[in-house]
């Protein structure tokens, strides 16, 4: 009995972390404690912990007298809604969850258990930093975890809520996987905090302005998901989870769908007559998936591009639209960048894809040549080159240029083309065309603005329709709008067991 005794003993010091002083400092904060995270994340009794009595081995610095079993970090695996997953969660209580080489080895045993069982992999970040009386070992752990986010890299999801600080070489990472997720005024992500920023730069900045979840959520695009609070932040993992497989060797989740009336009649109405006036793509989102399935990726930042995740007849797919409500829906560094990652992160995770086409073309201008426009918009367009999953594009209006060859093309791969009569494919608008094309004859005419008027009609009706490129093959239908749902449900049921060859190759070299 007394062996039992002190294993509970010790198991009952374990489950307290740093005590009830600290667990109550962080609710002050607004921030929940690491195992109180967890069984919000968890399905109730399905957690099952490792690693609980590990404890570090420093014993510089005085590190001998302070000695907490977990050393800091909680690591297990359990289900959420019923599927595996492998999780840790820093305490910040035990030493400000910074990350010592025991630490560092209960989060790497775990990624190494995911990947070697096929599931995803939830960090729920709170900590410090390195450890600072370990020295080297604390940096080396670090490494060791980056190594694993590498390697799990496009083999099982992963995906990092920031709950709380999370500074220096902490953020690499978060960086590497999948998706991140930050609670507003309780967490922060940087590489130097503000102090150092003052020092070197003289800029006076705040920890929330320079690495806050709304910072990074619509300036650096750093963060996918910035969330009210960490309730919000976990229910946000849950619903992420549902439209992701295990791993890349299987499909994502199939939920139950009946077959209705598949036709949405808003569509119809939904193009302006001006060509030139906006619409919200997401109303044509909202129509064309699964009632209330739609959950927006990056949502304030690069918004003249929206991605997501959604369900069309109960299947997961992955969207990509142009927004011709923000600067009309053109195509810059950061959309490009924004859509890529997308785009990449569907193709390893058999998720399909949606394209929906309303481009002017790429953004004009100095700030955009200067930070790399060529470079950026081959990132997309090297993506869905390179993309093997299901892929369908639906034209709704302007496809102009290059971002049309950009924009899933049948050149590059998509498997379905559809085209709106609204669509106008073309290498540039109609004005602009008409003033190369029938320069010499405006320039001579006796009313050169009528003359231009005239050209530009005649440049509309000649190629501001869809019917050019769908003669060639290059659409494989025009559609009625309302139509497009219905179009969508059967062309994805078709292409469901799509295999391609890909030529032997390590990997390729996209333009980072």
């Amino acid at each position: 009995m007394e062996k039992r005794a002190l294993l509970k003993e010790k198991q009952q010091q374990a489950l307290k972390g740093g005590g009830e002083k600290r667990i109550a400092a962080q609710h002050k904060k607004g921030k929940l404690s690491a195992r109180e995270r967890l069984q919000l994340l968890m399905d109730e009794g399905s957690f099952e912990e490792i690693g609980m009595l590990v404890t570090h081995r420093c014993r510089d610095f005085g590190m001998d007298k302070e000695v907490y079993p977990g050393d800091g970090v909680i690591t297990g695996y359990g289900t959420v809604n019923g599927r595996l997953v492998y999780v840790y969660s820093q305490d910040f209580t035990v030493f400000g969850g910074s990350l010592s080489e025991t630490h560092a080895q209960k989060i790497v045993k775990i990624m190494d258990l995911a990947m070697q069982n096929g599931a995803p992999v939830i960090g729920l970040n709170d900590s410090g930093g390195a450890r600072i009386q370990e020295g080297v070992v604390s940096l080396g752990g670090y490494a060791d975890i980056f190594y694993r986010n590498v390697k799990a890299s496009g083999v099982v999801p992963q995906i990092s809520a920031i709950l709380g600080p999370c500074a220096g070489g902490a953020v690499y990472s978060p960086a590497i996987t999948d998706f991140i997720l930050m609670a507003e005024n309780t967490s922060y992500m940087f590489v130097t905090g503000p102090n150092v920023v003052k020092t070197v730069t003289h800029e006076n900045v705040t920890s929330e302005e320079l690495g806050g979840a709304h910072t990074h959520a619509s300036k650096s695009g750093v963060t996918h998901f910035a969330c009210a609070n960490e309730v919000a932040c976990i229910d946000n993992i849950k619903s992420l989870l549902s439209y992701m497989p295990q791993n890349c060797e299987e499909d994502a989740p199939v939920y139950d769908y009946e077959d209705a009336d598949e036709s949405r009649p808003a569509l119809d109405n939904i193009i302006p007559d001006n060509p030139n006036q906006p619409y919200d793509i997401k109303e044509v989102i909202e129509e064309v998936v699964d009632t209330d399935s739609f959950l927006e990726v990056h949502k304030e930042y690069a918004e003249s591009i929206v991605v997501g995740f959604a369900r069309i007849g109960g299947r997961s797919i992955g969207i990509v639209a142009n927004q011709p409500a923000f600067l009309a829906g053109v195509l810059d560094n950061n959309s490009s960048r924004k859509g890529a990652r997308f785009v990449r992160f569907c193709d390893a995770f058999n998720i399909p894809l949606l394209v929906l086409v309303d481009v002017p073309g790429f953004l004009p201008g100095t700030d955009q040549e200067w930070n790399g426009i060529i470079v950026n918009g081959a990132k997309l367009l090297y993506a869905l080159s390179e993309a093997t999953v299901p892929k369908v594009t639906v034209i709704t209006r302007k496809a102009y240029g290059g971002a049309y060859d950009v924009m899933n093309s049948k050149h590059i791969g998509a498997d379905l083309n559809y085209a709106w009569p609204t669509a106008e494919i073309a290498v540039m608008g109609a004005k602009g065309a008409a003033e190369i094309i029938f320069k010499k004859e405006i320039a001579e005419a006796e009313d050169p603005q009528q003359k231009l008027k005239e050209k530009e009609a005649e440049y509309i009706d000649k190629f501001a329709n869809p019917y050019a490129a769908a003669a060639k093959g290059y659409v494989d239908e025009v559609i009625i709008p309302s139509d497009t749902r219905s179009k969508l449900i059967k062309g994805y049921k078709m292409l469901e067991n799509k295999v391609v060859t890909m030529p032997k190759r390590k990997h390729g070299n996209i333009p980072l």
